[in-house]
């Protein structure tokens, strides 16, 4: 099945647009501002990344490299995508490491204890679709990380009213939870639908238990970021 979303980022990269990307649910729509995807990553802003973070890091769902891109001037830093498009416009950007991968099947395509830090930002980690997926995933990072290993992954809180007020937010009867189902439009192309999990920090917390991570810190953003949080995690053993 097409991929808009790969095929929106591609075709900015290489000046090729050819319509305007699309948020869409039902009949409901929202333009998308594709260049955001492409801003250069601020280290004065993101001191908490830098905290955590060390190498060989992995960089999960990478989309156009901002993060590998400033990471890769400090230590190793591998990027991996889903969508062989994305990978090209890594690799065009400067992104020294990119590779094609399933950031939920990592002991498929790398070895335990590979990397010092991992790092998940733009709420990939909600696309593992249920507590136990989220605890699959953290049970594979774990195994992708060596003994000391550190990661920072984020999320929407579902409990903020602005995360509430998104296009695509459901509500759930379980405290905690919530979820999102989003699907992409480009070039009169709509993609598959994408479910995302919706986790509080305390439902993060909960599903660490028993992965080899313990939930080391949570930062929230702020302004128009207010509901969406960062959580460092480091090995328990």
């Amino acid at each position: 099945m097409s991929d808009p979303f790969a095929e929106a980022l591609h075709d900015y990269q290489f000046d090729e647009q050819r319509g305007t990307l699309r948020y869409r649910n039902g009949t409901t729509t929202e333009d998308a501002d594709v260049g955001l995807y492409f801003d250069e990553f601020d280290p004065e802003s993101g001191s908490f990344l830098d905290t955590w973070l060390d190498g060989p890091l992995l960089d999960l769902g990478a989309g156009a490299g901002r993060h590998a891109l400033y990471f890769q001037e400090q230590f190793e830093t591998v990027a991996i995508e889903h969508s062989e498009l994305l990978v090209e416009v890594l690799r065009d950007r400067g992104v020294e490491d990119a590779r094609k991968a399933d950031m939920f099947a990592l002991p498929d395509t790398f070895e335990r204890d590979r990397f010092a830090s991992a790092l998940a930002i733009g709420t990939q980690m909600s696309l593992s679709r249920s507590m136990q997926g989220l605890r699959e995933f953290l049970g594979d990072l774990a195994y992708v990380t060596g003994p000391d290993g550190t990661a920072v992954i984020d999320g929407f809180d579902p409990d903020h009213e602005t995360t509430a007020d998104m296009l695509d937010y459901y509500d759930d009867p379980t405290d905690g939870l919530a979820y999102r189902v989003l699907q992409f439009e480009y070039d009169g192309t709509l993609g598959e639908p994408w479910l995302y999990r919706l986790f509080t920090p305390d439902r993060v917390r909960e599903a660490a238990v028993g992965t080899g991570w313990e939930v080391a810190d949570i930062r929230f953003g702020d302004g128009e970021w207010d509901h969406n949080f960062q959580v460092a995690l480091r090995k328990l053993w």
